[in-house]
């Protein structure tokens, strides 16, 4: 028969006669061949459809099974692709009373999977919100149907930042000595007010039109890749926005947690692993919404569970993505995240995410690493952001030393280690966009260096917040923290790429970061090396970072030295005799002086000494 195309709609293709239910979506979009889970769920929505049959015929696909909801503008289509299936489109069939008509669906041979390489404790990230970055293309400013116009004077409007801006900015990153940047959300925030940072997704499958377009995020992507910085993708599963398109006509009721009158999430993190806890507290806090504009998706729901985790897949291979940063890692309900995580590991083994779980304690940030073993929970978890350490660090710096503050709370913590399975994999940093900037803490360009030292030399992987290597501060807002980059907008007064406008102190801590992090770059002492430390005394805080080769240490031996005083101070080396157990030369790698660690250094005031030690013949 002669099949006549009715219409192009999210790129699907429509044949036959005029049907009195139109699809709208179909949900993925597209999907890839050779995959280790064979099966493929799809969202189909429009006016009636599930009033509608579906069939295939297809070489190695199967329609499993078509599945109704109490809605009936919905079906879903539970497809078996197997190795024989060919990539290319092939259609499905709608059959209702009065209508007959197809489909096109594609499938796609999978990329190359070295694009989908992890980042580990080799790589440093550089954390960007794209709206406050840089205006690449001002036209896409403004775009019809989407509110929360721009607004620069306005700490929580949108600021016009999109992802071409970012794509001109990626030498200026690598430069730095970043390997990985990882964006906050990017995708359909179609929110009227407030949508700027990308937490209330309006739509899974769409880059917002005010940052670009799939295809720029995918050209994003690969232009970073070519410069060698992989491409971290920032993901919600917890909740959707207010407005995101399913919201005014859901599948089925029990697609969001519903609630008599609104709940908020109570917070608790300790619920996910307390013994004694009350079911109406772990209700509250896995199915109470963060805010009344983000209704709390509910990942019980099997239909709603594979939509996210296929999402999540589409958008690495899509993508080539080096990570995912899982946003509010424990409020979508520790099984379904075991079973996300894993599901998600399972076909990119050499992938990385990073859960986001926003605690002091230790104990529950650890539990959702993979490997811990507490009361009988599996994670899948790779790495976990290392709050706790987070929140240490720049009162260490700054508090006065005694013997229950300042540089010991940040060595005591590291005996925290111990409940990790991994501290290699954790994610370490001074500030991200929700914490006040570390500059703002500290307010002190050497007490800076001593936060830019630590993350550079510390176990884990360091992630440096966009700005903190020109010492931006913040007013105590999330507006502010997330504040424009310099040079980012025509006629900013200053410019962070050239340098221009910007402070004697700024230009300082911008070549500090680069030094240290390029430097970082080519060191795997750093990367997998081993660790001591010494008890801090008198406010400097000395440990090694060390390769072993055999029976001990050899000579790829890193010193790093961070003292805190306001005053010159002289290191006697005595106390570190266990390590340098012979006659050492060091070159400093922030300065460039050379040192002869015999008896005693002299320390500059509050800064960092990061010696690469050389074995000198006796």
């Amino acid at each position: 028969m002669a099949w006549r195309a009715l219409a192009t709609t999210f790129g699907l293709a429509l044949w036959g006669a005029a049907a009195n239910a139109q699809i709208s979506r179909v949900e993925p979009p597209n999907w890839w061949l050779g995959f280790s889970d064979s099966s493929l769920q799809l969202l189909v929505y429009g006016e009636g459809v599930g009033h509608l049959d579906a069939a295939v015929e297809a070489p190695g696909v199967t329609l499993r099974e078509v599945q109704r909801t109490a809605n009936r503008n919905y079906l879903f289509l539970h497809l078996e692709i197997t190795a024989e299936a060919k990539a290319g489109e092939f259609r499905i069939r709608f059959v209702g009373d009065d209508t007959s008509y197809d489909v096109g669906y594609h499938l796609v041979d999978r990329g190359d999977p070295g694009r989908t390489r992890g980042f580990s404790s080799a790589d440093a990230i550089y954390l960007v919100t794209p709206d406050r970055f840089a205006n690449g293309i001002p036209g896409n400013d403004a775009v019809a149907g989407l509110g929360d116009i721009v607004d620069r004077a306005a700490p929580l409007a949108r600021h016009g930042g999109d992802l071409r801006g970012i794509a001109e900015r990626l030498d200026y990153i690598a430069g730095l000595g970043f390997t990985a940047i990882w964006l906050n959300p990017v995708l359909e925030n179609a929110m009227p007010e407030h949508s700027y940072h990308g937490y209330s997704t309006t739509d899974f499958y769409r880059v917002d039109p005010r940052f670009g377009t799939n295809d720029e995020l995918a050209a994003l992507a690969a232009a970073a890749r070519q410069r060698g910085l992989g491409l971290i993708m920032d993901v919600i599963v917890n909740h959707c926005g207010l407005h995101h398109w399913w919201m005014a006509d859901l599948p089925s009721p029990d697609w969001i947690n519903q609630w008599p009158n609104h709940v908020n999430t109570n917070h608790a993190k300790t619920l996910s692993l307390d013994p004694y806890g009350a079911a109406i507290d772990r209700r509250e806090f896995i199915d109470g919404w963060f805010v009344p504009t983000m209704p709390d998706l509910n990942q019980n729901n099997p239909l709603l569970a594979q939509y996210l985790i296929q999402n999540a897949i589409w958008w690495i291979e899509r993508l080539g993505l080096a990570g995912v940063r899982m946003d509010t890692y424990p409020y979508a309900g520790k099984q379904f995240m075991a079973e996300w995580t894993r599901r998600v590991m399972a076909e990119f083994p050499n992938f990385n995410v990073v859960g986001e779980e926003w605690t002091a304690n230790p104990l529950i940030a650890a539990y959702w690493q993979a490997g811990t073993k507490h009361d009988g929970y599996r994670s899948w978890l790779p790495s976990v952001m290392d709050f706790p350490l987070q929140i240490a660090l720049a009162p260490a710096l700054k508090d006065a030393e005694a013997w229950n503050t300042g540089l010991i709370t940040l060595y005591e913590s590291l005996a925290n280690d111990v409940l990790y399975p991994n501290p290699h994999n954790l994610l370490i940093f001074a500030d991200n966009h929700d914490t006040t900037r570390v500059f703002t803490q500290l307010r002190d360009e050497g007490l800076f260096e001593l936060s830019m030292a630590y993350l550079a030399t510390m176990r884990g992987i360091p992630q440096i917040y966009y700005g903190t290597e020109i010492l931006m501060t913040d007013g105590g807002d999330h507006g502010t923290i997330r504040s424009d980059f310099p040079g980012g907008w025509p006629g900013d007064a200053a410019d962070a790429l050239t340098g221009h406008g910007l402070s004697a102190a700024a230009l300082r801590a911008q070549d500090l970061v680069a030094k240290l992090f390029n430097w970082r770059k080519e060191a795997p002492t750093i990367h997998r090396g081993g660790l001591t430390h010494f008890l801090p005394r008198d406010g400097v805080y000395v440990y090694f970072r060390y390769l072993e080769e055999g029976d001990g240490r050899n000579e790829n031996l890193v010193m790093v030295v961070l003292n805190k005083n306001a005053a010159d101070y002289t290191l006697d080396l005595a106390r570190f005799r266990e390590i340098l157990d012979g006659p050492f030369a060091a070159v400093d790698v922030i300065r460039g002086g050379r040192f002869d660690l015999a008896e005693a250094i002299e320390l500059q005031p509050r800064s960092a000494l990061i010696l690469k030690l050389e074995r000198r013949p006796q």
